[in-house]
């Protein structure tokens, strides 16, 4: 890309969804210029980091002169990544790097439409050069500038439909919570026109219902949906007695904490809509540590919110969900026997249920986190509630959740590894799930497979889950605050843990700074290793680890070794795939006798941002090509992730064997991670 003088040496979207704690329903002005941070967040700076390459902490102040900066530049932005005329950015998010590196979201509209699925991340250094961009979509330019933007169906008809998907879901709404609204639907691939409906009401368990219907403007056809609710001195029920930030003074007490952005927590005494009453007393004591008292709720989520809020700040350095130093509200005592809690973006809050029988509210510690933690996600990556992203989003909450817990470091409740273990919803002590062993639940997944993206969401988040706690712990048998574990791994080799600080630090700035509104697993192990890599090298013992736990959950392969059956070579060396360009690889395999397997094993990792371009094949040492896959026009995907089996039995296989790369379509370039050859 061109240098762009005017950017910023002085400085230079998504699709937003909201979540419940289980699975219900169907998947589906300017500020004055403030001092630059020049230092870590407090906690952050774990041991071995470059210090330059971990989260700056910025005040809301200093995040708001970033943005002031970036709407100013956003037309120069634009022209330097080459936008057409008719295409416009948005600001969505900034944050900072230590040594200046600022990564900028951005939101598209085209015509003054919303491009949904357009969201993309640029990285800029300090003096104003663009070190890289992320998409999360592959449309061109071209493509683009050719969605039309007169639709051939009528905006009722699009009402009708989401109408329809909705009552599948239990609402009985008869019109849209939101008239439809014309967009631009880039996330699943080719942009089209489109319409996007909200419709509302009571899901079939009572929560609130908020369904995104995309529907085609041309045939009318359904596109896509996703559900908006994201499913996730007090005496608190679940952590014991402890302070709380509250407002008044003498005889008038209230639960706000004016020293963390004002949140609020409210009362709507088994209600399912409004703010509710805020919760006020007498005294500055609230609760008694039993579910009939109705203000121990409240002291639960209160605290969970608290808590939260600190940790985000004092080891992420994050202001607030937003980073702008405001706070969200919370709402208890939801409906009647109301099991499950929630966050929303519309009403930018979260809320509980009281459980079963009204007697175990939603308000531990990590189940707050969880939630408030579907705030943050929804204002940085923006990851889709739907298919491999909603997994990963519901991840990100069970993640950073744990990094609560351990935070905190209750006596009553200390960090842990599973989720939901205190409000026992399934009625027998266990937990709602497990990060070493997701599958333990009876429904969460272990490790990724091709179809993982069509399990709820709640489920599918088990993967990702899975490698947070090897990449944590590591794999194998262990105890951690008490709580006994055992980690397996998908290709039954170990995993060493790097330590929970390290890995919530990885996740963090992946999260911000890579994930986009379309991240699937493969490019989220991309995101997590070039996160290793700025802040440990890519030849250290935490970069390996991280590519060992993704290898753990059969996302990639490993830098090198022995799997069950056979032995590795491989090659690991990444190099850009440039576009309609072809390209080998070279494996040297050596120390082996006779021939080559019946099955020899080939598990290529390539990150592309259209894997219908590529063509791929395997080159023996004589020169024989064994064809692994086909280009297609109509595989838009992002990345290839797969091992695939040759029967090479007729080769020697000793000798250089290659990976033949052919990118055979214009308009995308990826990049290649490793291949690996089992023997």
């Amino acid at each position: 890309m061109r240098p762009t003088p005017s950017r910023r040496a002085t400085a230079t979207g998504a699709l937003i969804a909201a979540a419940a704690l289980l699975a219900v329903g169907m998947q589906g002005g300017a500020a004055t210029a403030a001092p630059e941070a020049a230092s870590a967040a407090p906690a952050a700076a774990v041991k071995g980091a470059d210090p330059g390459a971990l989260p700056a902490k910025l005040s809301p102040a200093q995040r708001a002169e970033l943005l002031r900066e970036a709407n100013a530049t956003k037309a120069a932005t634009a022209d330097e990544l080459g936008l057409g005329a008719t295409e416009k950015l948005v600001v969505r998010d900034v944050v900072k790097d230590v040594d200046g590196t600022t990564h900028t979201r951005y939101e598209r509209t085209l015509d003054g439409l919303p491009v949904l699925g357009g969201d993309l991340v640029v990285a800029e250094s300090k003096s104003g050069k663009t070190e890289g961009v992320t998409k999360a979509s592959r449309a061109t330019g071209a493509q683009l500038k050719a969605v039309g933007t007169t639709a051939d169906v009528a905006p009722a008809t699009a009402e009708k439909q989401a109408l329809t998907a909705a009552r599948a879901d239990g609402s009985k709404s008869t019109e849209a919570s939101k008239a439809p609204r014309k967009v631009v639907w880039a996330a699943s691939g080719t942009p089209q026109l489109a319409y996007e409906t909200v419709v509302g009401g009571l899901q079939h368990d009572g929560t609130p219902n908020e369904l995104h219907v995309i529907t085609d403007a041309t045939s009318g056809a359904k596109v896509f949906e996703w559900q908006a609710i994201e499913t996730g001195t007090g005496n608190t029920q679940y952590s014991g007695q402890v302070t709380l930030g509250t407002s008044g003074s003498g005889s008038s007490y209230n639960l706000t904490d004016s020293t963390r952005g004002n949140h609020k927590t409210y009362n709507l005494n088994r209600g399912t809509s409004g703010t509710g009453t805020l919760f006020s007393g007498p005294d500055d004591v609230w609760g008694n540590g039993s579910a009939s008292n109705t203000e121990t709720a409240a002291a639960d989520a209160h605290y969970g919110a608290a808590e939260t809020w600190d940790f985000y700040k004092n080891v992420m350095g994050r202001t607030g969900i937003k980073g702008d130093g405001v706070g969200a509200y919370s709402r208890v005592h939801y409906g009647n026997s109301y099991v499950n809690a929630f966050w929303s973006d519309s009403c930018f809050c979260m809320t509980y249920g009281d459980g079963s029988g009204n007697a175990a509210p939603l308000t531990s510690l990590d189940v707050a986190a969880h939630e408030m933690t579907h705030g943050v996600t929804s204002n940085t990556a923006g990851l889709n509630y739907s298919g491999e992203s909603g997994g990963l989003n519901e991840a990100t909450s069970d993640i950073f959740a744990a990094g609560v817990e351990f935070y905190s470091n209750t006596t009553t409740d200390p960090g842990d590894y599973l989720v939901g273990e205190k409000i026992d919803i399934n009625g027998d002590g266990t937990p709602l799930r497990y990060m070493d062993k997701p599958s333990k639940d009876g429904a969460s997944k272990d490790s990724w497979y091709s179809g993982l993206g069509s399990v709820d969401v709640h489920y599918s988040s088990g993967p990702a889950n899975h490698f947070f706690y090897l990449l944590s712990e590591g794999s194998g048998a262990k105890t951690v605050n008490g709580v006994s574990y055992n980690s397996p791994t998908s290709d039954g080799l170990p995993v060493t843990g790097i330590g929970r600080d390290k890995a919530l630090q990885i996740w963090f700035k992946a999260l911000t700074t890579k994930f986009t509104s379309t991240t699937n697993y493969a490019a989220a192990r991309t995101g997590t290793l070039a996160v290793a890599g700025e802040l440990y090298g890519t030849t250290s013992a935490e970069y390996t680890a991280v590519a060992n736990a993704w290898a753990g959950i059969a996302v990639g392969s490993r830098p090198g070794g022995t799997d069950p059956g056979g032995t590795v070579f491989q090659n690991t060396t990444v190099k850009a795939i440039a576009d309609r360009s072809t390209t080998s690889f070279p494996v040297v395999v050596s120390g082996l006798t006779g021939n080559a397997p019946s099955d020899l094993s080939v598990a290529v990792n390539i990150s592309h941002t259209y894997r219908g371009d590529l063509v791929l094949d395997l080159v023996a040492p004589d020169g024989t090509a064994y064809r692994l896959k086909n280009s297609s026009s109509s595989d838009s995907a992002d990345n290839v992730v797969a091992t695939y089996t040759v029967n090479a039995s007729s080769e020697t296989a000793n000798g250089t064997w290659n990976l033949k790369v052919q990118d055979v379509y214009s308009g995308d370039t990826g990049t290649f991670n490793s291949v690996k050859l089992t023997f």
